[in-house]
């Protein structure tokens, strides 16, 4: 049975610490699992509206849009999950359900719905769609899954292996830049010098928070007269806005992978309304919730949301950057400048970085 998305809406006060999980498209990997990380939950009553939609371990769900028809088989975590919009469950599927995973990412599966979905500029298919889905009946499929799970787990550990280098490169930016900052130490209450906040004209205290003081304090030890400078000294904020065109590059928050800055397909974020343009070597660095630590030096020309701060370094008369811009992005997204700006946010709900 296949069902579509729901059309009950979710509000703020649905959500939940612990309770039923939503299965959104941004829990779907590329590689066709799904990502707990960023599991979110709703309360059993809202959870109860959206029964018809409910899914169960072993079901699948096949996202409308982005990575069309990209598959994932519902795991045993939870005894049921609720799925949100733009995505399509297969219920009690009569075939096994990794073996219709497999042919729905594979050509003659990923043909049938590249050529089924809308003319939209972010094509869609529909329930209707992944209904009309022509799969072979093979006598032993679990014999023909067989390869394929020994392939998925090269790949998996492979991926893991790459995942875990991009994650050391703090410690190595760290030691390259011969700093060591010095860990956290818990106090809730710390002095301020009155100097000090009438210099920078700001009264409240998480901007003097030891762990962001001891940063700065570290860069200004280690590297002193003109060896270390204020962003704004070595680059421009564009904000270069207009409408999302057809036919852009867009760049989302969610296509920027935290701590790594690698670019990852998402279908999150729409892409419409305003945008930001960016050139190549430009850095943009989350404004939204900066803790995420999403900062990507711009492999070519594009537009992304507003919610990035775009970054452009200076030039020198020869028209060479000032810095390269991977060497700024690291630095960006290194813990010494993530302790600095974890306490420079504004907002509760939705923390921004000016």
């Amino acid at each position: 049975m296949v069902c579509g998305p729901f059309g009950s809406a979710i509000k703020h006060e649905d959500y939940v610490p612990t309770g039923v999980p939503l299965l959104r498209i941004s829990n779907i990997t590329d590689d066709g699992r799904i990502n707990e990380s960023n599991l979110v939950f709703l309360n059993p009553t809202k959870a109860a509206e959206l029964e018809r939609t409910q899914v169960e371990p072993g079901d699948l769900v096949v996202s409308q849009r982005g990575t069309l028809g990209a598959p994932a088989v519902v795991p045993a975590t939870y005894p049921k999950w609720c799925i949100s919009a733009n995505l399509i469950a297969i219920k009690r599927p009569t075939l096994r359900p990794h073996f219709i995973q497999a042919f729905m990412t594979a050509g003659p599966g990923s043909l049938q719905l590249q050529r089924a979905q809308s003319s939209q500029v972010q094509g869609k298919i529909t329930t209707a769609d992944v209904e009309r889905l022509l799969i072979p009946r093979l006598q032993d499929d679990q014999r023909f899954l067989i390869p394929l799970d020994a392939a998925r787990s090269a790949r998996s550990e492979k991926l893991a292996k790459a995942d875990a280098l991009l994650s050391g490169l703090d410690d190595f930016v760290l030691d390259a830049l011969g700093l060591k900052l010095p860990l956290p130490d818990g106090r809730m209450a710390y002095a301020v010098r009155a100097s000090d906040i009438r210099t920078v004209k700001k009264l409240y205290p998480d901007y003097f928070h030891p762990e962001r003081m001891n940063a700065i304090r570290a860069v200004q030890a280690r590297y002193t007269d003109n060896r270390a400078t204020m962003l704004l000294d070595i680059a421009d904020f564009i904000r270069d806005q207009r409408i999302v065109k057809p036919e852009d590059d867009y760049l989302g928050l969610a296509n920027v992978q935290t701590n790594t800055g690698e670019r990852v397909e998402s279908t999150e974020e729409d892409g419409k309304g305003n945008c930001f343009g960016y050139v190549k070597d430009d850095v943009l660095f989350a404004r939204l919730r900066p803790y995420l630590n999403k900062v990507y030096r711009a492999e070519s020309d594009g537009v992304c949301s507003t919610e990035f701060h775009v970054i452009r370094i200076h030039r020198d008369e020869k028209g060479r950057p000032l810095l390269i811009p991977d060497y700024l992005a690291a630095v960006l997204r290194s813990s010494l400048v993530l302790s600095q700006t974890r306490h420079m946010m504004t907002g509760n709900t939705h923390p921004r970085l000016a």
